[in-house]
């Protein structure tokens, strides 16, 4: 099993307790990363798909098997299971990827950067970031839990600022929406995961969290997902701006 980062401060701030009505006290809060603190992955995808010339349909078709593959009922193993946990290398992936796509030309799909390329119109999401930051400030305890492509696609800079404890699934073999990925984030927070609320822009994700015991929100806008999270904590979240970030909603990861 690999590593699992936790940023300082874990400790140092106090809990905040909130007590709902199935008698939970809510004391952390557990979010995604792509799609979530960033903006759609439908709509990143899509800039790269244009960038690069990729046929749609090409792209679409293997996405869709191995999307439903990884998130549907009795899942079968394939690349994306595999990139996840950290079993195969985002080169390895890279190639077997670009073998399956074509190109709008007739060209061959490059390989090499295909992942970095896929990824560099995604930009995070001011709102979503004040949210985070407001949640901590208000005594609650935070996490990210992301299923990686590659480990190298996040701003690990800004992880101190925003997060008590960060769990990459590549770094920990582990990946929504399997429940140990679940049950280890709480772990790392201190916390059981009835006192914990999980964010997740992908249902099957939040279904399984609810599986274990936490209080899921269903990501489709930053206005959205700050008032379900203000409702549910009982807190302000002043210093959060809840206005609606553009771009349709993700369909993967």
């Amino acid at each position: 099993m690999g590593r699992t980062s936790d940023v300082p401060g874990l400790g140092e701030l106090p809990f905040k307790i909130v007590i709902v009505i199935n008698g939970a006290q809510l004391r952390g809060v557990i979010t995604d990363w792509g799609g979530v603190l960033t903006t759609p992955i439908l709509t990143t995808v899509q800039a790269w798909i244009q960038a690069d010339g990729i046929d749609w349909d090409s792209y679409r078709t293997v996405m869709r098997a191995w999307v439903i593959d990884a998130y549907g009922p009795g899942a079968i193993q394939n690349p994306v299971h595999a990139l996840e946990r950290g079993e195969c290398s985002g080169a390895e992936f890279e190639q077997i990827l670009a073998a399956r796509l074509l190109r709008t030309d007739g060209g061959i799909v490059t390989a090499d950067g295909l992942l970095q390329r896929m990824f560099a119109s995604s930009t995070q999401v001011p709102a979503m970031y004040d949210m985070i930051r407001a949640v901590r400030g208000a005594g609650f305890r935070t996490a990210l839990l992301s299923n990686s492509w590659g480990c190298d696609e996040y701003p690990r800079a800004d992880f101190p600022g925003l997060f008590d404890a960060v769990v990459i699934s590549g770094e920990c073999g582990m990946r929504k929406p399997e429940q140990a990925i679940f049950l280890h984030a709480a772990k790392r927070l201190g916390l059981e995961p009835e006192q914990c609320v999980f964010i997740d822009d992908i249902e099957a994700n939040v279904a399984a969290a609810a599986a274990c015991g936490m209080t899921g929100v269903h990501h489709t806008e930053a206005a959205q997902t700050t008032v379900a999270l203000r409702d549910l904590l009982g807190v302000p979240l002043d210093g959060a701006d809840p206005s609606p970030e553009p771009g349709p909603g993700n369909t993967m990861r």
